[in-house]
């Protein structure tokens, strides 16, 4: 089990617990954290969904070298639709759950590691918090779930994926990427805080204001461009095989030595 669920006080809290891998995700802990937002959603005693990581960092993406089956036996067609199933529509399941979310991110946030807070309505960050996507080192030009320019606006999107470079804390507060910024000994309790005053709130109210949030974002075009840049991710991918084969796992080790 990589993930643990509790729900008191009309708050579900969904915790990664993987620590020990800086809560990677491999497949299991992409489909338990899948099935831990769909309890949530469908039970009518949760109001707001609180997730977090165990450990030291919120999340180091996807565990690549789990992943990936023997270089021999990969297609294109087979990481498209692995990647559209447990990446892409997860990540849109979670945004479209009608219930507010928040986010508790810690530590290191990388690449997928995006996938799982992004889609949440507000993220609290520890002031240790660092998140960046620096998948370019892979010659592909950022993750699956394309939230960049949304969230960072367009320049500060290209910046961190041109350079491979973090963004603080304090940067994506600036921006409105994150809500708040606390202490690292201050997340929990600031982020149940926080999920406290929602929770008090008339559910329907939530539900509404959420939708209403969300559908200005599509009616701009933010579903669209979501599923047209995970089709540009994925010719990345081609590339990479038609090009060299398997160049993934061979970049891997170079792209850790430059976030580390």
């Amino acid at each position: 089990m990589y993930i643990r669920y509790e729900v008191a006080d009309k708050i579900a809290t969904i915790t990664l617990d993987r620590p020990q891998a800086a809560n990677a995700q491999n497949a299991d802990l992409l489909d338990e954290l899948d099935a831990a937002w769909t309890r949530a959603a469908t039970d009518d005693e949760v109001a707001v969904i609180v997730l977090r990581g165990e450990g030291k960092h919120f999340s180091a993406g996807h565990d690549l070298k789990d992943r990936w089956p023997a270089p021999k036996d990969i297609t294109l067609e087979w990481i498209y639709q692995t990647e559209s199933r447990r990446y892409l529509e997860y990540s849109l399941r979670w945004r479209n759950v009608p219930k507010p979310s928040i986010a508790a991110v810690q530590g290191r946030c990388i690449a997928g590691g995006l996938l799982l807070c992004w889609p949440c309505d507000l993220i609290v960050a520890a002031e240790d918090a660092l998140f960046s996507d620096p998948v370019v080192f892979m010659g592909i030009g950022g993750v699956e779930y394309h939230g960049h320019t949304w969230e960072l606006g367009a320049r500060k999107a290209k910046e961190i994926l041109f350079t491979g470079r973090a963004v603080t804390a304090r940067e994506a507060e600036q921006v409105g990427m994150v809500n708040k910024v606390v202490a690292r000994e201050e997340l929990d309790a600031q982020t149940r805080a926080l999920a406290t005053t929602i929770a008090a709130m008339p559910p329907f109210g939530l539900r509404q204001a959420k939708r209403a949030v969300n559908q200005t974002l599509d009616v701009q075009g933010f579903y669209a461009a979501i599923q047209s840049v995970f089709d540009v991710h994925s010719t990345g991918h081609g590339n990479a095989l038609s090009v060299n084969g398997f160049p993934i796992l061979m970049a891997l080790d170079e792209m850790k030595q430059r976030i580390e």
